[in-house]
């Protein structure tokens, strides 16, 4: 028999992902985000929920644009820490040693480090409670050839981090244990 725990947000796991935007002075800012996921295939779409108390979000509103950097495990420190300073009060880029560069398509930087990334226009703008919805096209995915498996990112490489909802810390994939779309019958008992 399952127990209720209550109206929660433990849908386990969450991605960790590095959104990037510019301010209005044109220095990059990076905010760890956990509240994300693709909404749409065609066009391509991803969103970022973020509360408008962000720094990120003023920064997405002004600029249309933001970018989300996938951290590989290696990363958690600075991605933790990415998500927890403030843009308003520190310059993250510096703090963390890591290197921004300017998106050739959107109006926003990605982390070079970090093995893929997302250049996502804002298509939709959704205020929901506390958060606020960027549901942004795809423009482009850039990957590290290294993680890359037949030209697509292979998430044994890429090692992303994981956020655990209810026990509030990061984590890693686990082993591939089976390929996607193939079970055409229910398994045999």
């Amino acid at each position: 028999m399952k127990e209720s725990l209550g109206a929660k947000t433990w849908a386990v796991p969450t991605p960790v992902w590095v959104v990037g935007t510019y301010d209005d002075n044109g220095r990059p800012n990076f905010m760890t985000a956990a509240w994300g996921g693709v909404c749409c295939s065609s066009p391509p779409c991803i969103y970022v929920s973020l509360r408008e108390a962000t720094y990120s979000h003023g920064n997405i509103v002004s600029r249309r644009a933001y970018t989300v950097s996938v951290p590989g495990e290696e990363y958690w420190r600075e991605a933790d820490y990415m998500g927890m300073a403030s843009g308003r009060d520190t310059d993250k880029v510096r703090d963390t040693e890591l290197t921004a560069v300017k998106s050739e398509l959107v109006d926003a930087p990605y982390v070079d480090e970090f093995p893929l990334v997302l250049e996502c226009r804002v298509v939709e703008v959704v205020k929901i409670g506390l958060h606020t919805e960027f549901i942004g096209e795809i423009l482009d995915v850039k990957a590290d050839k290294d993680v890359l498996t037949d030209g697509a990112p292979d998430t044994q490489k890429i090692r992303p981090l994981l956020f655990g909802t209810g026990d509030r810390g990061y984590h890693t994939v686990g082993v591939r244990i089976g390929d996607a779309f193939t079970q055409r019958r229910p398994p045999a008992p």
